[in-house]
């Protein structure tokens, strides 16, 4: 009897329906994600501003590392997906061999260098009071040193979406999720048989449910009934070709998302004029923030396997259709977290500060940034698209060269009676300029792609 695959079929049948089946679960998983986030932040909230400041200094480089991890991720999710709608399951088996070896050898590297380089590293912001330092450094030696689970879930995430299963991974994540929410109240505050460990103690947590997490989606594999992820025989090497298809997609992406965390480091180290407790509020205000842009990276990544089988089968009529009906979702979605942000902030905020002078500054940053969310869920959208059909390098090029433009617009601003505001202004002004750019992008790159390929318009 054959066997029920848990992995959808994208290349046929109604678009909507199936997009929508494939990107539920994958915007679920990135509230279980945001989740984990916020259950640590709104625990670190109780130690204090100082605790905030540590943890968002240090998770910087948690953020940088999402680039590196970013080779194998983006390059065996595409290849993967794209060897599926041709029809090639052993390609793809390669594939996602491949991407997985890179992934764990970058992981190893990065996690070496931070263990050695963490003082210089956390140095880097400027923190001025050095109990906060001390906390950066503790906390940034675990969640950094350990990053190997974090990176494993990333990829397997991707690879299970390109196949066109997006459940596995949410009941993965759903479970860490459990685990990071008994855990940090237990080990931050020393309750039952555990010692009292402050912000070590939410590094702890995350690393435990982050290495449940990896061990869920491994032996979860055989609930897929896909044979891509059946027998992997990860210590085989691939094929030579197969690495540098990887990295030729995947690099890309990795130094987009690096120079975009780059961009951010030099920034937060502006905000650090203004104060630790300005570290705070952005390193809260973006947590928050991350109902927006969470969730759109998670509607992308599921337009990203999507457009990759497609472009696999050749059938630019779905591409096409797919892209309209997700520019249409992700719209309401952006104006939906937009009133959100705007109208909540001062409640959404309270929630993870507790200090009244440093709210009205958080209460400043969601609104003003609320602008920006409509914008930027088009663009990770949009990014989700282009990468799908290998066009990782034009997503590179406009997010590298917009993004970049935050910190001359950032000391532009803040020179004026705006002051701090002003950074955040940048942060909106570049999201809504990014957004119509990839926008148009996508326009411009499938009707090359329509003319180049000899496909007529329904």
């Amino acid at each position: 009897m054959e066997q029920k695959t848990r992995a959808l079929n994208l290349l046929e049948g109604p678009i909507l329906p199936a997009l929508s089946r494939l990107a539920l679960p994958i915007m679920a998983t990135a509230f279980v994600q945001m989740a984990y986030n916020l259950t640590d932040m709104a625990w670190i909230g109780f130690l204090g501003s100082r605790s905030v400041a540590a943890v968002g200094a240090a998770g910087m480089f948690t953020w940088f590392a999402q680039g590196v991890m970013n080779i194998g991720k983006m390059g065996g999710q595409v290849m993967v997906a794209q060897s599926i709608g041709a029809g090639e399951e052993a390609e793809a088996r390669a594939y996602l061999r491949g991407s997985l070896q890179i992934t764990v050898g970058l992981a190893l590297l990065y996690a070496l260098i931070c263990l050695l380089f963490a003082k210089q590293m956390i140095g880097f912001f400027n923190l001025s009071d050095p109990e906060t330092v001390a906390q950066a450094e503790a906390y940034f030696r675990i969640v950094c040193g350990l990053i190997l689970f974090a990176f494993l879930n990333q990829t397997l995430t991707g690879i299970y979406t390109s196949v066109g299963d997006s459940k596995t991974p949410f009941l993965a994540n759903c479970i860490g999720l459990v685990g990071n929410m008994v855990f940090d109240p237990m080990l931050i505050f020393g309750i039952g048989p555990f010692p009292r460990m402050g912000v070590e103690g939410a590094a702890v947590a995350t690393v435990s449910a982050q290495a449940a997490v990896t061990l869920a989606l491994l032996l979860m594999r055989d609930r897929s009934h896909v044979p891509v992820l059946q027998h992997i025989a990860f210590f085989r090497p691939a094929e030579l070709r197969h690495y540098r298809k990887i990295v030729t997609i995947g690099f890309p992406a990795s130094i987009q998302t690096m120079v975009y965390s780059s961009i951010s480091m030099v920034l937060t180290r502006m905000v650090s004029a203004w104060g630790d407790a300005a570290i705070a509020v952005q390193r809260v205000g973006s947590q928050i923030e991350s109902l927006g842009w969470m969730t759109g990276e998670g509607f992308g990544a599921a337009v990203n396997a999507f457009m990759a089988q497609n472009y696999g089968a050749r059938r630019l009529d779905r591409i096409r259709e797919c892209y309209r009906a997700s520019l249409l979702l992700m719209a309401f979605w952006g104006l939906f977290v937009m009133a959100v942000l705007y109208l909540g902030a001062r409640p959404l905020f309270g929630i993870f500060i507790h200090e009244a002078e440093i709210i009205p500054e958080g209460v400043n940053y969601l609104r003003i940034i609320s602008f920006g969310e409509l914008p930027m869920c088009l663009e990770l959208m949009t990014v989700g698209a282009l990468s799908g059909l290998g066009r990782t390098g034009t997503c590179s090029l406009i997010s590298m060269t917009l993004t970049g433009a935050r910190i001359p617009i950032a000391l532009l601003l803040s020179a004026t009676a705006l002051g701090l505001s002003g950074i955040w202004w940048a942060f909106t002004v570049s999201s809504m300029i990014k957004g119509v750019v990839f926008t148009i992008a996508f326009l411009l790159i499938y009707r090359n792609l329509r003319r180049r390929m000899g496909a007529a318009l329904a």
